[in-house]
């Protein structure tokens, strides 16, 4: 997640240029000019987009003089292995283009080394949450060819009856297995998950919850002042949710529905002082770990929509990004949350300027909908591009191709369970 200031004079060509590198409203050319997204092979989304903050004054409700803090250029992706090796592979093939886009920040040397520009202003994020850890682009876009080539096969011929389903399957599998060696198919092995990413995961998986007993005894001993100061700042803190304006909410709509997927970025400011940015902090950490150890299979709580989503913390952490990429229209989304996990919106938006009063952390807040859903239209911010590897798919497209996969390389099946696979065709 690369972040920069925008110089203010570069603004107006900055969002003249991006646009050049779209198909569509906001929707990438995966061949543009600038940047070829779809030659690499290992990004599944990326965007790039304005960090306007049209609530920045929001703070002034605390008490608290609103900062002028510049526009930011925010270039994010979410790639099969280290950011790191994506970022060089980036700045090998289309240095032209990013040194053109990257060419708009205030601190840029044309002259300078790109990469390590990159890297310098590539932020930690704070939390991510990936819909199926391991599923990389090739496995989605090969099991996608695979489905393909199979229901046209299976159009050609009889349709089975049960007792001949796994006869069929048979038949399905030899057709699969001479297509791969024709190489008019691709079944590539899953590769090896590597030994220090293994190692990494057991000790985050170990370290947090011995720092949680470790520190145990100071956690109960401050848990009645965190509450008491906690339930004092829920019912004081003001509430800001004005409706949207119209011109904003009617450009964020023109982006939307251009896909089976859309993109969501939003920013706002922290509440302000340290007991808010300290339990951020806290809670952020908390949500990482379940994202990285709990919720890697398809949902997070019972959303099952989003493919990707990260929080970032900017500006010393006074200010957070949220941004996802995810399944279905705007609207149903945020229903999705607000019925199925309002009290982890509550967790970890609860800290931002404005939000809808919460009890105890954890209830009302994103409940209120009314509310809830002016908030976020509020903080939304528009993507002036956005990329996705595998158009036209959605995760329950992805989970039935592996499904298909899976069944097909089994050794053998009863036609019951025949019958069920062939029907995922």
């Amino acid at each position: 997640m690369v972040v920069a200031p925008i110089a203010a004079e570069r603004e107006p060509s900055l969002r003249a240029l991006l646009e050049t590198m779209n198909a569509e409203p906001g929707i990438a050319d995966p061949r543009n000019a600038l940047l070829p997204f779809g030659e690499f092979d290992r990004l599944h989304f990326a965007r790039l987009a304005v960090q306007d903050d049209a609530t920045l004054g929001d703070i002034a409700a605390h008490g608290v003089p609103p900062r002028q803090l510049p526009k930011y250029l925010v270039f994010m992706g979410d790639c099969d292995g280290p950011s790191r090796e994506m970022l060089a592979v980036m700045s090998r093939r289309a240095a032209e283009g990013l040194r053109a886009v990257f060419g708009h920040c205030a601190d840029f040397d044309p002259q300078g080394d790109l990469l390590a520009w990159m890297r310098a202003h590539d932020i930690p994020v704070a939390v991510n949450y990936v819909n199926w850890v391991g599923r990389t682009v090739r496995q989605i876009t090969q099991e996608h060819a695979l489905r393909r080539a199979l229901s046209a096969r299976v159009s050609r011929i009889a349709t089975p009856n049960s007792g001949r389903a796994e006869e069929t399957r048979r038949e399905l599998r030899s057709f699969v297995n001479a297509e791969v060696a024709a190489e008019r198919l691709k079944l590539t092995p899953p590769a090896h998950t590597p030994l220090m990413w293994q190692i990494a995961k057991i000790l985050h998986l170990i370290t947090i919850p011995l720092i949680g007993l470790i520190a145990l005894p100071v956690i109960i001993a401050l848990l009645p002042f965190v509450l008491l100061t906690l339930r004092n700042r829920e019912k004081n803190d003001p509430e800001i949710f004005p409706s949207p304006d119209p011109q904003a909410l009617q450009a964020l709509r023109q982006l939307e529905d251009r896909d089976v997927t859309n993109q969501f970025s939003a920013l706002g400011s922290v509440k302000p002082g340290l007991f808010r940015r300290w339990l951020v902090s806290v809670v952020l950490v908390l949500t990482n770990y379940a994202c990285r150890h709990v919720f890697t299979r398809g949902h997070l709580g019972r959303v099952q929509t989003i493919h990707f989503a990260r929080w970032v913390c900017i500006d010393n952490k006074t200010r957070m990004i949220f941004a996802s990429n995810y399944d279905g229209g705007h609207e149903a989304y945020m229903d999705d949350f607000v019925n199925k996990v309002a009290f982890g919106l509550n967790l970890t938006f609860s800290h931002g300027v404005g939000w809808p009063r919460t009890d105890w952390l954890i209830m009302r807040g994103a409940r209120r909908e009314g509310r809830f859903k002016y908030f976020q239209r509020r903080h939304q911010i528009p993507s002036q591009v956005w990329y996705k590897a595998y158009p036209g798919l959605t995760l329950t497209d992805l989970a039935r191709n592996q499904r298909i996969r899976t069944g097909l390389e089994r050794s053998t099946m009863t036609d019951a369970q025949a019958v069920a696979w062939l029907r995922l065709l």
